[in-house]
């Protein structure tokens, strides 16, 4: 059975529906929840399903303590839902083309530091934009820039607002990241 640590910020809705998508399955567990957040909704989340929660600070990521608790896990797979801070550089030394990250946009457009949820909702609303939808890629030193593995999207109308933006992209995320994640796996 492969291992997949979640690293995650907010509430965890795509933390959670990994966790349920994998306990019926024999490919994978989530085996831990990382968070750099003591009062993201993941961690009752992950409590849920009796999975342990490693709460950490953005100075405890960036010092070799992480790296050292992901290593004891030894994951097949590191995924980034929602998670915010920036990626260190010795995590991804250490798992080439083992991490990767959902971007609420469909990248190279939409992407960087400052980028993310309704910061980029907004902007496509306000931009006027056809379509938008996701992107699951690698992570590498910079934000959003690494590899891309898939991109889904969604048409947009003049109606929409950011909040119904939000909504569609969810859907994306909810029906294609744990997909996606199956078919790392098995490769």
């Amino acid at each position: 059975m492969k291992k997949i640590i979640v690293f995650a910020s907010g509430s965890g809705s795509n933390a959670e529906n990994i966790i349920t998508y994998f306990k019926k399955t024999e490919i994978a567990r989530v085996v831990s929840i990382f968070t750099n957040n003591a009062n993201a909704k993941v961690i009752g989340r992950a409590e849920k399903h009796q999975i342990p929660v490693e709460i950490f600070s953005k100075n405890e990521l960036l010092e070799h303590n992480i790296l050292q608790k992901i290593q004891k896990i030894d994951p097949d797979l590191i995924v980034l839902a929602g998670f915010l801070l920036k990626f260190p550089e010795n995590i991804i030394e250490q798992y080439p083309h083992k991490i990767i990250n959902i971007h609420p946009a469909l990248l190279p457009n939409y992407g960087g530091k400052g980028m993310y949820g309704m910061h980029i909702h907004r902007a496509i609303v306000n931009n006027k934009e056809k379509e938008t939808g996701i992107s699951i890629h690698y992570v590498n030193e910079h934000y959003d820039e690494g590899a891309i593995i898939f991109q889904a999207n969604v048409a947009l109308t003049d109606e929409d607002t950011p909040e119904t933006v939000a909504e569609k992209i969810h859907e994306l995320e909810q029906k294609h990241f744990p997909e996606i994640i199956q078919t790392i796996l098995e490769q």
